[in-house]
């Protein structure tokens, strides 16, 4: 291992100059424009990946390529990891804003010393690059890498992935093979401590109508004795959450798995800064689940959310109405247990049991996808957990995340592989923004840590 990681040390240079010939490839998969860009760095990294002694070919989409990389050399009985990145980036605007041009890379100074910064130097190619010299590294000192390794870049994950499934299904038989996925798009929990994403918050998204008089009513003659939908609507709305931010739907909270005494200390001794946090936003006080620590009701409980709520005149001045509509959408942000398609059935029937007479509902599901929590026992997650924790001298944190990320439904419900996420991302990396950057010692240290978990996961962390 030692000679590994000495190999990883020596190459830095070189490993950097890679890195800035992928950045200088301008593959925005959002604008066509950049699609033959797209494509001329998919072919760049096959060509990378071959002249690796990998067998890399682009597995060809309706939209842009996905590539596809395998190495086996460490024979049939060695864990089998499936690593999942990507090769496109996002659209660069508002382009007066970058201090440098964003697909010219710079190595500039910052608080943590060097920084990598270009469009796409953390998300994520300089997370894919990190990887790859970490194989090189195995390959260089011992011709093999520890695993069976495939490999799968994406060319539309800044896009919303919409060639995904056709990806995952022209590809079946290669990727479901794999023991498990691992994803390195995402951050460690600061400069110092590095981090595992063991959950992710699913979605669940409805809009709902109610409608009442067949027609807008004057409210000087009608107001007093005709029902208002207005009225309606955020009557029920307003008893969605009790005083101690508890949703009150029926059955909402059945089938999740609460989280344990042990991780809630865990995460209470991480330092999480409540005010700081909330402050950014101009506000000072948690409005969830009043019994649960912050980070909790963050990553691992589930949410009721009015995104927006709209009837009637919207216009300058006033006009006196009775609408005859009123429209709510809400987003419920769920946990590993709850079925979004459930949720959506339990508000209709939460809304439709609290409407009065002459009052009518009318519901618009949406968007879908349940949560996802790891096995905490999983063997290639504690593999992870000490090959991390050796090369930061710290325990590594096993953290939640409150968004979703697609593709990890996407190989759970496709293929049937679980996901382990461990990037070396920070949150002031500017990711999607302008000035995007990856500090040095963060793709230098992230290339260490992949070297030691390829080693770890060989020794016992297949399934």
């Amino acid at each position: 291992m030692q000679k590994i990681l000495d190999t990883v040390d020596a190459q830095l240079e070189t490993s950097l100059k890679r890195l800035f010939a992928l950045l200088r490839i301008p593959s925005i998969s959002a604008q066509p424009a950049h699609h033959p860009d797209c494509r001329r760095a998919a072919l760049w990294l096959a060509d990378l990946l071959t002249d690796m002694g990998f067998t890399a070919r682009l597995s060809e989409t309706a939209g842009l390529p996905g590539l596809i990389a395998t190495h086996h050399a460490a024979g049939p009985d060695a864990p089998h990891v499936l690593f999942y990145g990507h090769y496109d980036v996002q659209p660069v605007d508002p382009r007066s804003l970058w201090h440098s041009d964003p697909f010219d890379p710079q190595l500039t100074e910052g608080p943590n010393g060097r920084r990598i910064v270009a469009r796409g130097a953390v998300d994520d190619k300089g997370q894919v690059i990190s990887f790859l010299e970490a194989c090189r590294a195995h390959l260089a000192v011992n011709g093999k890498l520890p695993v069976r390794l495939t490999m799968l870049l994406e060319g539309e994950e800044e896009n919303g992935s919409p060639s995904l499934p056709e990806l995952l299904t022209n590809e079946r038989a290669t990727l479901e093979a794999a023991d498990f996925v691992y994803i390195a798009d995402t951050n460690m929990w600061d400069a110092a401590t590095p981090a595992i994403t063991a959950s992710l918050r699913g979605l669940a998204a409805m809009e709902v109508r109610i409608h009442g008089p067949n027609r807008d009513l004057h409210s000087g003659f009608f107001g007093g004795l005709a029902l208002n939908p207005i009225q309606v609507l955020v009557n029920i709305l307003g008893q969605l959450k009790d005083a101690r931010g508890r949703v009150q739907i029926p059955e909402f909270y059945d089938g999740i798995v609460e989280v344990s005494p042990e991780q809630e200390q865990a995460w209470a001794q991480l330092g999480f800064d409540t005010a700081g946090f909330l402050g950014g936003v101009g506000l000072a006080t948690p409005a969830g689940e009043a019994d649960k620590i912050p980070l909790a009701q963050i990553w691992a409980r589930p949410t009721a959310e009015i995104n927006g709520i709209y009837g009637g005149y919207q216009g300058d001045g006033s006009k006196t109405i009775i609408p005859a509509h009123a429209t709510a959408k809400l987003t419920f942000r769920l946990v590993a247990g709850q079925d979004p398609d459930k949720i959506h059935e339990k508000f209709a029937a939460f809304v439709t049991s609290h409407l009065p007479p002459d009052a009518r509902a009318e519901f618009f599901p949406g968007a879908a996808a349940p949560g996802y929590g790891l096995n905490p026992n999983a063997p290639f997650l504690r593999a992870a957990q000490k090959a991390l924790a050796e090369e930061f001298g710290k325990p590594t944190a096993l953290i939640g995340c409150g968004a979703s990320i697609p593709v990890v439904e996407a190989f759970k419900t496709l293929l049937g592989l679980d996901t382990l996420l461990a990037g070396f991302g920070l949150d002031d990396d500017c990711a999607h923004s302008p000035n995007e950057k990856f500090d040095l010692a963060c793709f230098h240290r992230g290339t260490r840590a992949h070297a030691r978990l390829l080693a770890a996961l060989a020794a016992g962390g297949s399934t």
